[in-house]
């Protein structure tokens, strides 16, 4: 039965002493066995606080001990873990924590007040737990009781993941035991690791392909992970090398920054252990495939996937003269198509349509939103990606554009309507509409199309200002422009890829 349940119990029985995850701030290590006590010491820790089966344990920490043990355990132990963006702003949280019916929160001081703000916005009681995601024990062994665990099973919910959506409300992904699984087996396969392997993962675990690559993979194949609080370019390589990790996982806004420091080799690094570097979260620019294999000899992996997907379903092959750059590869370990989206039948080789996935690594719907979940999800289990596309004769798939109108800026989802309304707000703003555009580092960037109200003043620069209040910075539009007029179609609604010829 896939659960994550069976994998870290098979892990603890087969190899208790190996190393799950290392936190190089501290150096402390995690064995899997240390990780199935600590799991069920927080299960039993939870049911006592008052939670059932199933109820939604929330986390916003920086990637950390306690943040992989806290990931692991909260899945293990039959609840569902709902992990925080932490670049949200409070507005954002309040909308999560709500929607998703959450119980309970981890979080670390930085964030408390934060979270406080978010919480006065709701009806309700949610109860916030500060640690230290350095912490080696946070429960201690006088949790323990002989309490039994509720048994978990593969349909049952592991993980709930909310992800922006052209609405601008985000949208709860439920991700069961099997999907999760399913997808850390493919990672495993796709990639051919075995127990030797060490990743480092330098993205957050709020994020699908931080908390299924390199968190859950690793208990498919018997595999550690090294897990500093966050990506720096400074000390990227020094960590590979010092931890002799074997692969790396990356979106192509690190490998940008990567491109611009110097060459660890130069500085006496050993980094000749690593095999392969994979890419995903977005589409890699091939010039930037091309100047990292060159620059670090280091074979890039592109491949493709999304929330609903628990990350990976299209791979390029693990031998590099199999591979096709400019494409994220083959489906693996779920079946692909391209369909037309007005009639929906397959199209042949070389034609464009949208993209669809069926498996098990696909998601069993949206949380609280059957209407979306069966405008997305057929009945025969094929899912609508909202990506076009087409496949070559080969089974490649090249992404050529998206239906659905989000911007990925450095991996992330970021839904235009959420800005718009955002500069709605400022009290000159009469209309307001943002679009991405091409970015170097992260991909795509904001842009935003601004008509003031009659007789108001307002630069770009307060705009800009308010914005970063309103939703942070990593969501604030890096370009305004002040127009006339907004294109639109015939019902009135803008026509947001027309916004880039103005």
């Amino acid at each position: 039965m896939k659960t994550l349940r069976h994998y870290v119990d098979l892990r603890a029985r087969e190899q208790p002493d190996a190393p799950y995850l290392i936190a190089p701030e501290t150096g402390a290590t995690l064995s899997y066995g240390q990780l199935q006590r600590g799991s069920r010491d927080l299960g039993r820790f939870l049911l006592q606080s008052g939670l059932n089966k199933g109820d939604k344990v929330a986390l916003m920490l920086h990637n950390g001990y306690q943040t992989g043990r806290l990931l692991i355990g909260v899945m293990y132990a039959g609840f569902t873990v709902a992990p925080l963006n932490l670049l949200a702003q409070p507005s954002q949280l309040a909308y999560v924590l709500e929607h998703s019916d959450t119980k309970l929160v981890f979080t670390s001081p930085e964030f408390f007040e934060r979270l406080q703000q978010a919480l006065e916005k709701l009806n309700r009681k949610i109860e916030l737990i500060a640690i230290d995601p350095d912490a080696v024990i946070i429960f201690g062994d006088e949790t323990r009781s002989p309490d039994p665990l509720p048994p978990v099973a593969e349909n049952d919910v592991a993980l709930l993941m909310y992800t922006s959506g052209t609405t601008g409300k985000p949208k709860g992904c439920m991700l069961t035991h099997k999907s999760v699984c399913a997808g850390g087996e493919f990672t495993s396969r796709a990639h051919e690791l075995t127990a030797q392997d060490r990743v480092l993962c330098a993205l957050p675990l709020y994020h699908i392909n931080g908390q299924i690559v390199t968190a859950v993979a690793p208990l498919v194949h018997g595999g550690s992970v090294v897990m500093p609080h966050r990506f720096s370019v400074s000390n990227y390589w020094e960590l590979v090398a010092q931890y002799q990790c074997t692969w790396i996982n990356v979106v192509p806004t690190i490998i940008a920054y990567l491109l611009n420091a110097p060459d660890p080799r130069e500085t006496g690094l050993d980094i000749s252990r690593v095999k392969f570097c994979r890419s995903a979260s977005a589409p890699l620019p091939p010039e930037l495939h091309r100047a990292f294999e060159q620059k670090f000899g280091i074979s890039i992996i592109e491949t493709f996937g999304m929330t609903e997907t628990n990350a990976p379903c299209f791979t390029n092959p693990r031998e590099p003269a199999q591979r096709k750059i400019g494409s994220p590869g083959q489906a693996f370990g779920n079946e692909a198509k391209i369909i037309d989206p007005g009639t929906g039948n397959t199209q042949p080789p070389g034609i464009p349509g949208e993209i669809m996935v069926r498996g098990d690594n696909v998601m069993k719907g949206y949380y609280k939103d059957p209407v979306t979940t069966a405008n997305t999800l057929e009945p025969d289990g094929w899912m609508h990606s909202g990506d076009l596309g087409y496949m070559d004769e080969d089974g490649f798939v090249f992404v050529t554009g998206r239906i659905k109108e989000l911007i990925i800026k450095g991996g992330e989802n970021i839904a235009p309507r959420e800005i718009d309304e955002a500069l709605l707000r400022h009290p000159a703003v009469l209309e307001a509409a943002a679009v991405g555009i091409p970015d170097e580092n992260y991909g795509q960037e904001i842009m935003a199309c601004v008509i003031l109200k009659p007789g108001h003043a307002c630069s770009a620069e307060e705009l800009t200002a308010f914005s970063q209040r309103e939703l942070g910075q990593y969501k604030t539009p890096k370009v305004i422009r002040f127009v006339a007029d907004l294109p639109k179609g015939p019902s009135g609604k803008v026509q947001r890829l027309k916004l880039l010829d103005l």
